[in-house]
């Protein structure tokens, strides 16, 4: 998720929920071993709202790990898990689909902001380099462009430009070097597929207030502060709009590595076998 663009996915969209009735639990008990065994890329966002365009159509099952409920969808030797917003919800999201379901690439997928006005709105991104904001470590995956940065809060247009400046980067996510981290430790290959949905130049609503702890946007609340503030609406209805166009771009980058088996000359295989930390 963006840090510049967060209502665009978090409005309209949903994480798993870490807490599930019975009903969850008995949907859980759903044989699917075969899929388990069989998982050869583990996609992991923020929001549903970002992936929907590719697992629309996807049948979905909630599993528990860690005391936490997930809601995974899966198809074909891939799945995919919306964690919700920030490193720590992101990093719970990773590993539990690194644990469930064994995959041998795990993806970072979802909204940008742009820090580089050269990229416009629905620009594919796959670093080469995902850098931590936190504590300045960076991950060279061996193939890619460009330098991806994971901030912890919503970016403003002051912030982009200084995080562009600082390290070179080219855009602003809130999640990637945690989920990098995350596959790192299992010695998993990881990728970052990353598609701007604000610009460097983006002015948009302060959303911090209304992200949770545990990643999850309180919508209801954003929703009776904009109803208050008509003279937020346009901005809002433009993300909105915004968010679509990235979800559908993003969606298109995703479908070169949803395969159902994992050929020598698969995308994936471009990238860090064993990760590198500077």
């Amino acid at each position: 998720m963006t840090t510049g663009c967060v209502g665009t996915g978090v409005v309209w969209g949903r994480a798993s929920d870490p807490s599930r009735p019975s009903q969850a639990r008995q949907q859980s008990r759903r044989d699917d071993s075969s899929v388990q065994k069989n998982t050869n890329v583990a996609i992991v966002a923020a929001l549903e709202r970002e992936v929907w365009p590719f697992i629309k159509d996807w049948p979905a099952t909630r599993k528990e790990y860690e005391g936490r409920w997930f809601k995974f969808f899966a198809k074909e030797g891939t799945v995919v898990v919306c964690g919700g917003i920030g490193s720590e919800a992101a990093r719970r999201a990773a590993e539990a689909a690194i644990n469930l379901y064994h995959p041998a690439l795990v993806i970072s997928a979802g909204f940008a902001g742009g820090l580089d006005s050269t990229l416009a709105l629905g620009h594919a991104l796959t670093p080469r380099h995902v850098v931590d904001a936190g504590d300045g470590s960076r991950t060279d995956l061996g193939r890619g462009e460009g330098v991806l940065i994971t901030f912890d809060t919503v970016a403003d247009v002051e912030q982009k430009a200084k995080l562009a400046k600082a390290y070179g980067a080219h855009a602003v996510d809130m999640e990637a070097a945690a989920v990098a981290r995350a596959a790192e430790a299992r010695g998993v290959k990881f990728l970052a597929c990353k598609v701007i949905s604000d610009s460097s130049e983006s002015r948009l609503p302060s959303l911090t207030r209304f992200i949770g702890a545990d990643g999850r946007f309180h919508a209801l609340k954003f929703v009776l502060h904009v109803a208050a503030r008509p003279w937020l609406w346009p901005a809002v209805f433009r993300m909105a709009q915004d968010a679509a166009k990235a979800a559908q771009s993003l969606s298109s980058s995703l479908e070169q590595y949803h395969l159902p088996t994992m050929p020598a000359e698969h995308p994936a295989n471009d990238f860090a076998v064993e990760v590198k930390k500077n």
